[in-house]
């Protein structure tokens, strides 16, 4: 795959970014489908945007704190993605729920990563209250946003089990590692454009070696 068929990718951070980074990593391959061309932040200092910057990669502080409301902060972040000829963006970290407005102008073109098994334990919390609830599985999931939070087309999931003395603390840190792989793993099957939507569900081109490769991840990633 050249260079040039690669889809402009945006990634949309609030913090420390470790779910950008492993988006970067995966991005440095010149045959991975996506270039992440663009890392903005809405809040000022954020460190995720050294990170970025560090890696080479060009960064946008939109501080929602600067605005007089939500459709005008928007605005301006659709307008800077839109000049930066974005196809594709991804929410890491990004601690900002987006209005229907920004969420229907960018439809299957908006990805996130949620820390629970959707639709399980949407919103906040999520180990504390897969281990209240006594689960056996937890995760994360890859989706296409929607306007409902924790919402939308879920395009990959990656599960770990949960151990008798689990914490929260050593559950979130087993999650963050199949975040990690997951994320990059379904930003690559969109970009390839392997995935369709179908009502509510995220049907996916697979092939053999993907079906060859599972191990709680759905849909399993590839080998090669």
């Amino acid at each position: 795959m050249t260079s040039s068929a690669r889809k402009r990718t945006a990634v949309l951070v609030s913090g420390r970014g470790s779910n950008m980074v492993s988006l970067l990593a995966a991005a440095a391959d010149p045959a991975y489908p996506a270039e992440i061309v663009l890392v903005v932040a809405n809040v000022p200092g954020a460190p995720a945007l050294e990170r970025a910057e560090a890696a080479g990669i060009a960064t946008e502080t939109v501080a929602h704190r600067a605005f007089s409301g939500r459709q005008a902060f928007e605005e301006r972040l659709d307008a800077v993605l839109r000049e930066a000829r974005i196809e594709l963006v991804c929410l890491a970290g990004f601690m900002r729920l987006l209005t229907p407005w920004f969420v229907d102008r960018w439809r299957d073109r908006l990805l996130n990563i949620h820390p629970a098994l959707l639709p399980a334990f949407k919103g906040l919390d999520t180990h504390a209250r897969a281990l209240a609830d006594g689960c056996k599985l937890h995760g994360a999931t890859v989706h296409f946003v929607r306007s409902e939070m924790d919402a939308g087309p879920i395009v990959v999931q990656g599960a770990v089990a949960v151990l008798d003395d689990d914490t929260e603390e050593t559950l979130a840190a087993r999650v963050l590692t199949v975040e990690h792989e997951i994320y990059p793993h379904a930003l690559a099957l969109v970009a390839s454009d392997r995935t369709r939507i179908e009502g509510n569900r995220v049907m996916t081109a697979e092939t053999a070696s993907d079906a060859a490769s599972h191990r709680l991840i759905s849909p399993p990633a590839s080998n090669s």
